[in-house]
């Protein structure tokens, strides 16, 4: 009697954002947490703050004293979306990224973002919602 072993999904741990030592070395997250860090780095990361990506992020903080106005959400929802786009390729389903920006539900001077997208691999929903 032959037995068949199933393969299984190796666990892998992911550098923590931000970047800390332990008492073993680099702290590590799994893999939800991970993507939920990389959703952190885009939007609070401005674009020319990192050097050798100059187009990364997003820079949550400078659309917080915008102007309550519908076109410049959309602006912002379009750049965010773009920024998460090509943050989160091979792990998120790209066909189910949906992303809203704006301003807060009875609190209209809160930044407002929804971040939905299903993790490709799994077939996990996940949402964030932050307020700036």
């Amino acid at each position: 009697m032959t037995r068949i072993q199933t393969a299984k999904l190796p666990r892998v741990g992911y550098m923590a954002f931000p970047f800390r030592m332990g008492a073993d070395g680099a702290t590590t997250v799994a893999r939800f947490e991970h993507i939920r860090q990389q959703v952190e780095q885009v939007l609070f990361t401005s674009p020319g703050e990192r050097v050798f990506r100059p187009e990364f992020g997003f820079g949550a903080r400078r659309h917080v004293f915008e102007p309550n106005a519908s076109s410049l959400w959309e602006y912002a929802q379009n750049s965010l979306y773009g920024a998460l786009a090509e943050a989160l390729a091979g792990e998120v389903d790209p066909k189910t990224l949906q992303v809203s920006v704006g301003p807060g539900e009875g609190e209209p001077e809160v930044l407002l973002v929804r971040i939905r997208y299903v993790i490709a691999a799994l077939q996990k929903e996940e949402t964030h919602e932050i307020k700036v």
